[in-house]
């Protein structure tokens, strides 16, 4: 009886020890670490160095609108670590379901970022966002894609689709 015990023991203790090996290589290669969406008004992006000459500062993120020449609009404030780095052909897919449309609208903007963590501003501008600030998705659904289609991480708002039942 003892020897059986011993033997289950080893048995689960090695499945455990090859199960958390496999954890790693099963791991995401990229993850959405936070994600604020909100209205933003073009003169919170002014600063100083523009009035001087400057280009527009990014504050160490990376801003991508989908009108560029339209600051003013809403945007989704994010953090991605990432374990390799996105290359060219990466890109966000970001679907939006508004209050004047049902279906569903989907913005691609292209991302290249090292590996470790990016902050990236993503803005639906201009005509993209017509209902201005007082105006927030029904729904929402954020997708990162590597350069060859593979999902890389997603999140979504609550009322992006029914639960599970």
């Amino acid at each position: 009886m003892l020897h059986r015990r011993r033997s289950l023991f080893a048995s689960l203790a090695c499945f455990v020890v090859c199960l958390s090996t496999l954890a790693p290589a099963a791991a995401a290669d990229a993850s959405f670490v936070r994600l604020w969406p909100g209205w933003r008004e073009t003169d919170s992006f002014d600063r100083i160095k523009e009035f001087l000459g400057g280009n527009e500062p990014t504050g160490g993120r990376s801003l991508l609108r989908t009108q560029p020449a339209s600051r003013a609009g809403y945007y989704f404030l994010l953090r991605v670590k990432t374990t390799t780095a996105l290359t060219a052909g990466a890109k966000f897919e970001l679907a939006v379901i508004r209050p004047d449309a049902p279906e569903p609208k989907t913005f691609s903007f292209p991302v290249v970022a090292p590996a470790g963590e990016t902050v990236f501003d993503l803005g639906l501008t201009g005509a993209d966002w017509p209902g201005g600030k007082k105006t927030n998705p029904v729904a929402w659904k954020l997708t990162l894609l590597s350069a060859d289609g593979r999902v890389l991480a997603e999140h979504k708002s609550f009322l992006w689709e029914k639960p599970a039942k």
